[in-house]
C-alpha cells in the first residue's frame, strides 16, 4: 500500500516537472505545423504527450501501488506512442534529426524515472 499518501503528491515529483517540459516543447512545435498536419498528426502527438502527465497524476492518486504501477505502464505506452508520432514528422521533414534526438533524450530520462518509480514500488511490496 502506498504510504504517507500527500494530496497532489504528483506535483512535487520531478518525473511529473519533467513531463510538464517535454509538453510545453512538444505544444511550442505542433503550433508550428502546416494546418493540415497540425490537425491530424500534431493532434495525436500532442494527445499522447498529455497522456505521459495524465497518467502520471491520475496513478499518484490510487489507492494501490498495483494501481500506481499500472498507470505507469500507460504513461510508458504513452511516451512510445510520442516517438513514433515525432519520428512520423521526422521522416516527413517536420522536424529536424537534432530536434528529435533531443525530445528523445527527454523522453528516455522521463521512462527511466518511471522505471525508477516502478522498481522502488516493487521493493515496498
Amino acid at each position: 500500500m502506498i504510504r504517507n499518501r500527500k494530496l497532489f503528491r504528483f506535483l512535487e515529483w520531478e518525473v511529473y516537472g519533467d513531463a510538464q517540459e517535454f509538453f510545453k516543447e512538444i505544444l511550442e512545435i505542433i503550433r508550428r505545423l502546416p494546418a493540415d498536419i497540425r490537425y491530424s498528426v500534431g493532434s495525436q502527438v500532442l494527445s499522447s504527450a498529455l497522456s505521459i502527465i495524465l497518467n502520471i497524476a491520475e496513478g499518484s492518486g490510487r489507492g494501490t501501488d498495483k494501481e500506481l504501477n499500472r498507470f505507469f505502464n500507460i504513461s510508458i505506452g504513452s511516451i512510445n506512442e510520442t516517438v513514433a508520432g515525432l519520428d512520423v514528422l521526422l521522416r516527413n521533414g517536420y522536424i529536424t534529426k537534432e530536434k528529435f534526438n533531443s525530445l528523445l533524450k527527454k523522453l528516455e530520462s522521463i521512462s527511466k524515472q518511471l522505471g525508477g518509480f516502478k522498481k522502488k514500488i516493487g521493493q515496498q511490496s
